[in-house]
C-alpha cells in the first residue's frame, strides 16, 4: 500500500485578478497597498533606518513592521524583505521564520498573482500547525485582495471586540 505524503514545509496558493500587474504590485509592496485587503498597519523602513512613504515600493533589505486587525497592539512583528523587484515579485519574511513570496504572472491572458510560503517549521501540535493557519489565513486574504481589486468590499472584521473570525 502506498502513502502519499504532503510537504507541510511549504504551499502555494494563486487567485485570478481582474487588475493591472502595475495595481496590483502596488497592492503586495507598499504599506498602504497592504493596509487597503491585509493589514491594520504597514510601514516599510529603509536599510537606512528611514520610514518609507506609505505609497512608496518596499525595497530588499528593507524591514516591515506589521499589526493585525483583530489583535491588540502588542501583537506585532518586524520582519526584513528579502527580494523586490519593483514590478512582479516580492519576497519577505514571515511568522516563525518562514518566507512569504508574491509573484504576479500571465497565464492564458490572464493576470495571476501567486503566493508561495516556505520554510515552514514542523509543530508537532496541530492547534500549533503553521502550515495549515497560514494557508486558510492567506485563502482569506487573497479573496479579499480580489474583492477589493475588483470592486466589492473590504471582506476583513475591524471590530476588536470580536474575536477568533477568519477575516479578522
Amino acid at each position: 500500500m502506498s502513502m502519499i505524503s504532503h510537504n507541510w514545509s511549504s504551499f502555494t496558493l494563486r487567485v485570478t485578478l481582474r487588475a493591472s500587474e502595475e495595481n496590483i504590485y502596488r497592492m503586495i509592496a507598499t504599506a498602504a497597498g497592504l493596509e487597503n485587503w491585509f493589514l491594520r498597519k504597514a510601514v516599510f523602513t529603509s536599510s537606512a533606518g528611514k520610514a518609507r512613504n506609505p505609497q512608496e515600493f518596499a525595497e530588499a533589505g528593507d524591514m516591515y513592521f506589521r499589526m493585525w486587525h483583530g489583535h491588540p497592539d502588542e501583537v506585532s512583528e518586524n520582519r526584513p524583505v528579502l527580494e523586490a523587484n519593483g514590478k512582479d515579485l516580492i519576497r519577505f519574511r514571515f511568522t516563525a521564520d518562514s518566507d512569504v513570496t508574491f509573484r504576479i504572472i500571465r497565464e492564458n491572458e490572464t493576470t495571476l498573482l501567486e503566493l508561495k510560503q516556505d520554510k515552514i517549521p514542523q509543530e508537532e501540535d496541530p492547534q500549533e500547525h503553521l502550515h495549515v493557519q497560514c494557508a486558510v489565513g492567506w485563502t482569506f486574504y487573497l479573496t479579499n485582495l480580489k474583492s477589493v481589486l475588483e470592486g466589492g468590499p473590504d471582506l476583513r472584521n475591524k471590530d476588536m471586540a470580536i474575536r477568533s473570525v477568519i477575516n479578522a
